[in-house]
């Protein structure tokens, strides 16, 4: 019960007793060196090493790891996460890496030395004479992962929580005077929070063994304060306070507790309570009036209340200072809400990737520097994948205005799952709560889930359901979701979804990016508005950018890039080893748009929760994802500043809706304009400017829009502008610029305007082949000049190639496609002279990339390089081309496998670089420097397939990223289209259509199975015709293919007259839930 009592007497008496306990030391530092042993074999409990001195030396706080103890690195290192891409294990590329003393893994940042077990730590401590009657308390701010502390011999507990100190009391038996401390920490997977849980992982922190932080053993009277929970209420203007108090006195005591709070020179007035503390726990409770002028906590002004409570009770005292915020987080429909105001979260991911220690830091500079550089690029969140960060986080978050979303320690998938009664279960609900004792008053701990990506019933719903009630309940504090990612469940105050993104898992070329003319009016309102709550994008991004080898250098620390070794190796051997930092920054250009487009998609949809990028910084872990447009270290990387990211995301972003890109002088560019503003404050009498700018800076059109209050909160459309472009005459790129006058606030889009008419004749001194026919040998041999515009469906393409760059990294996906990361040229090359481009891929290249096809260089001579040149995987570093020229049988040739002959008069960009390539084949610059082989050339391509060569084209119900239904028609019997594998794999009954282009006299189908194994061979089958792809009637043949690799042959009883033809899968052969075909193909009545 508490009593409240006149604050003049209990001041007086607390500050007399305080005075009194000031010269008995609060605490012993227990950091610097300690005496250490390994317990490989787990020998240390039997063999009660508690009991004996250590043999060895460590320092702490640290890991053993860093200091040079485990054992070196090898194939059967029993790493914590998993590996998709096993070819390391058996490729012969990578057996120089598999070899002892050189052993390197291309998957993630790699120790020098590696230990999974126990670990012993010892070190005396000397309890002062003045601790007597005292009670003692050990802690460790971080542990991993389980301890296990014995004093002398005594046995005092275990601990195993990832996200907050490990503490323990000590006072039973503890007397003055010196005492062997004792603690084992086990870094096995303790409880199966899953493999590839950024908190255990070796894909990203490491799986390291030790202690860090702030390492102490304090003492306390035996009544104190055991823990404060400050409650704000914005509305009514007070805090509730929730005082815990322990007592192991054996007795009842009563006492008084002074409550004070300010901010700055904001004093708040103090208030004091009476209790009776009869129990080992007491709580009290009190409401602080906070006062007229109480300050509010946000992301602008992160006002910051310390509050002080202060116990006096029978001789005994104690005192516990918090840090909290007046902040108050809700919802309203679709919007955030903080005090009040509309917020959209820009965030990004922290997965614990700390490449100096293996371990994230304690220390709250380091954490404001990592808030200071989010900041700068525009960002106000971070969510910490399936961790939890340390004290110091908070503290600088709260003091700098950041928004936080922290996560219970666990990615229960891949091996792991919850709602199945395992003791991951039960240990969420322990972590949960530790998370919140500990970190729950700090205001930046905005939204809460236990973590990534859950597996078990219903997706983790069952489960998920009942803990997200539960912590509602129990901390309204802040906001919670089941997890990132999924499920979305009726519990959820918000949801943390995949679905709003230019480019989902699995989607490949058929993304919007790769799929789709570019354009910037695309949002997610579609998506949105299905939902009540809040949606916030789980992950979006994953834009790969080109290793950059000079980073090597900064890896100084425990963790080496020892995958970035063997991708340098790689470019190496294939001759590019020069051209590293080239494919650095322009594959950097490719990833800076793409994450443009995709920022700003989101910010375009109104009623948008925001949006978390995987990632601002790279993860070096999951086969190696160079996502960031920062390192590992959070510094930039040379393609992109902080000023230059910020202007597409940030408080406020001026964005234009273009439903293209690309004109002709004939168009008239138009483009609604709006306003994204999260600012502090309203944007009163704004006006909003714009300007289309050449290269060179000189406008050739703008304007003011009428000026307007733009409110802060939301999506404000501003007006429209419209743009002649009949007036220009060359090809050229234009910037279309729209700011608000008097700020710095301004954004940006590229745009291409090209002549309406090109001439089309080529000059009469080149010709045009498709292939190296007699013609065009003869051509050659009599030092003629040709252009070989190779169909893309008939090149050996061994990487494939799409507009965006590699989403998250092939090795991971399994080869979803694009394997590309953008092209390479040199806008200076008299080839590209009617052609403006920069080195790099931007929008205008869509059009020429879609649909074409990377040639593979390799067997060229390594002199040659491609006038375009797609940028490949690191992981193969294959030698690419798009266009390239050569000297072949004595005359001069330009080889291209991009389209530039088909439907010329809608593609104003192919257009415009055929006339130029052909310009410059008839001039006298055209002179190739590299002799190439007639059969080398040959190699570059191989037959189209006969559905091929008539243009037919397949789709499918589904697909494996890597096995595309393309594949059934290639006329390679070792490609193969599949439908999905794994958890989420779509079920029969499955189907690929084939669009003949006309309707023509069918005679029958065959299907060949794949040829390598039985999985996915299909059983019963129906085959279906029609002529608009979508009704099919019934069917004119059925069946049950034998489970064999021979080509099966469907004959019809009659003739059918049609273009569609379907064949669908009804079963398996296995009855398995996917299906294949190495090659499907159709039996004319006549030539279609």
């Amino acid at each position: 019960m508490s009593r409240f009592t006149p604050l003049f007497v209990v001041l007086g008496a607390s500050l007399v007793a305080f005075a009194a306990h000031a010269a008995v030391p609060p605490s012993l530092d227990l950091c610097g060196p300690w005496q250490f042993q390994l317990d490989p074999s787990d020998q240390g409990v039997a063999n009660q090493w508690f009991s004996r001195d250590l043999p060895q030396r460590i320092n702490l706080p640290g890991s053993l790891q860093e200091q040079g103890f485990g054992n070196d690195v090898a194939l059967d290192t029993p790493w914590v996460g998993g590996i998709v891409d096993q070819s390391y294990f058996n490729s012969p590329r990578y057996a120089p890496y598999r070899e002892g003393g050189n052993i390197k893994y291309p998957c993630w940042l790699q120790p020098e030395k590696y230990y999974a077990g126990a670990a012993w730590y010892q070190r005396p401590i000397d309890v002062p004479n003045e601790w007597a009657g005292k009670r003692l308390v050990l802690s460790f701010e971080r542990a991993h992962w389980e301890t296990t502390v014995w004093i002398d011999d005594r046995e005092v507990g275990s601990c195993n929580a990832l996200a907050v100190p490990h503490v323990y009391e000590l006072t039973e038996g503890l007397t003055s005077g010196r005492h062997r401390l004792t603690v084992r920490v086990d870094n096995r997977m303790i409880v199966n929070v899953g493999p590839n849980s950024h908190s255990v992982s070796d894909h990203t922190q490491s799986n390291w063994n030790g202690l860090t932080g702030k390492l102490e053993l304090a003492a306390t009277d035996p009544v104190w304060i055991e823990d404060v929970q400050v409650y704000p209420n914005v509305q009514d203007k007070t805090a509730g306070v929730v005082v815990e108090i322990g007592n192991v006195t054996g007795r009842s005591v009563d006492g008084t507790i002074e409550i004070s709070a300010a901010c700055e020179e904001q004093q708040v007035k103090p208030i004091a309570i009476e209790f009776t503390a009869d129990g080992k726990t007491t709580a009290e409770t009190a409401e602080l009036a906070m006062g007229d002028d109480v300050r509010l906590w946000d992301e602008f002004r992160p006002a910051l209340y310390r509050l002080s409570t202060r116990l006096v009770a029978a001789g005994f005292r104690d005192e516990r200072i918090v840090t909290f915020g007046m902040r108050n987080i809700a919802t309203k429909g679709t919007r955030f809400v903080l005090n009040g105001r509309r917020i959209a979260l820009r965030g990004t991911l922290d997965c614990c990737i700390y490449p100096l220690t293996g371990y994230p830091p304690t220390d709250v500079a380091a954490w404001k520097r990592i808030i200071r550089i989010c900041k700068a690029h525009g960002l106000n969140h971070i969510r910490f994948h399936s961790w939890c960060p340390p004290e110091a986080a908070f503290e600088a978050a709260d003091e700098l205005g950041f928004y936080y979303q922290v996560e219970c320690s666990s990615w229960a998938n891949q091996g792991a799952s919850v709602g199945n009664g395992d003791p991951l279960d039960a240990w969420l609900y322990a972590e949960a709560d530790r998370i919140l004792k500990f970190y729950g008053n700090h205001p930046s701990l905005l939204l809460m889930t236990y973590g990534n990506e859950p597996s078990g019933p219903d997706r983790g719903g069952k489960y998920l359901g009942p803990w997200v009630t539960h912590y509602r309940n129990k901390d309204p504090r802040r906001l919670y979701t089941s997890a990132a990612g999924w499920p979305m469940i009726p519990e959820n105050q918000y949801h943390n979804v995949p679905g709003p993104r230019i480019q989902q898992w699995g989607q490949g070329l058929e993304s919007r990016i790769n799929a789709c003319p570019p354009e910037t009016v695309t949002d997610y309102a579609d998506f949105t508005s299905q939902y009540t709550v809040p949606v916030v994008s789980h992950e979006i991004g994953q834009w790969c950018v080109y290793p950059n080898f000079e980073e090597i250098g900064k890896y100084t620390g425990v963790l080496k890039p020892k995958n970035f070794e063997i991708f340098r190796d790689f470019l190496n051997q294939n001759h590019m080893g020069d051209q590293a930092h080239d494919f650095l920054m322009a594959s950097g250009k490719l990833q800076t748009l793409c994450y443009k487009e995709e920022i700003e998609s989101a910010l375009r949809t109104p009623g948008f929760g925001g949006f978390q990028l995987l990632d601002l910084h790279d993860f070096p872990g999951q086969g190696t994802a160079l996502v960031g447009v920062l390192d590992p270290f959070w510094d930039s990387k040379p393609y992109v500043s902080p000023d230059e990211f910020c202007r597409f995301c940030g408080p406020t972003v001026p964005l234009a809706r273009l439903p293209k890109r690309v004109f002709t002088t004939n168009d008239t560019l138009n483009a609604h304009l709006d306003v994204y503003h999260y600012g502090p404050d309203d944007l009163d009498h704004a006006t909003v400017t714009w300007q289309l700018v050449r290269t060179g800076g000189v406008a050739v059109a703008g304007g003011r829009l009428t000026a307007k209050t733009i409110p802060t909160g939301g999506l404000s459309p501003v007006g429209s502008v419209k743009a002649d472009l009949h007036t220009l005459k060359n090809p050229e790129r234009l910037r279309l610029v729209v700011g608000i006058e008097g700020t710095d606030i301004e954004n940006d889009w590229d745009v291409w305007v090209y002549p309406a008419q090109v001439a089309s004749r080529e000059p009469d001194n080149v010709i045009i082949a498709r292939d190296l026919d007699e013609r065009t040998l003869s051509v050659l041999k009599s030092g003629g000049r040709v252009l070989l515009m190779l169909p893309p469906a008939s090149v050996r393409a061994e990487s494939v190639l799409g507009f965006s760059s590699v989403f998250w990294n092939t090795a991971w996906t399994r080869n979803q496609p694009p394997h590309t990361l953008g092209i390479l040229c040199d806008p200076a090359h008299p080839a590209l002279d009617g052609f403006p481009t920069e080195y790099h891929t931007n929008w205008q290249w869509w059009e020429l990339i879609h649909g074409a096809a990377a040639m593979t260089l390799d067997g060229l001579p390594p002199g040659l390089r491609p006038i375009v040149q797609p940028i490949d995987t690191w992981f193969e570093a294959r030698r690419l081309g798009l266009l390239f020229e050569a000297r072949v049988g004595g005359g001069r040739l330009m080889v291209c496998s991009m389209d530039l002959q088909n439907d010329l008069e809608s593609r104003p960009v192919a257009r415009q670089l055929r006339q130029s390539l052909l310009g410059y084949m008839g001039s006298k610059a055209f002179e190739p420097a590299v002799d190439v082989e007639v059969e080398t050339i040959r190699a570059l391509s191989r037959p189209l397939s006969r559905l091929q060569q008539l243009g037919v084209t397949v789709t499918a119900d589904d697909f494996q990223p890597g096995y595309p239904v393309e594949n059934a028609i290639d006329g390679d019997p070792k490609t193969i289209w599949h439908t999905t594998w794994g958890e989420d794999a779509a079920r029969y009954p499955h189907s690929i259509v084939l669009d003949l282009k006309t309707s023509c006299p069918i005679l029958g189908f065959t299907y060949l199975p794949r040829q390598d194994q039985s999985n996915g061979r299909i059983g019963q089958f129906e085959i279906h015709v029609g002529n608009d792809g979508e009704h099919w009637g019934e069917p004119v043949a059925a069946g049950t293919w034998t489970d064999d690799r021979n080509l099966k042959t469907v004959r019809f009883a009659t003739s059918q007259d049609a273009r569609y033809i379907k064949l669908e899968a009804i079963q398996e052969v296995d009855n398995q839930v996917f299906a294949s075909a190495a090659e499907v193909d159709v039996l004319f009545d006549e030539n279609p």
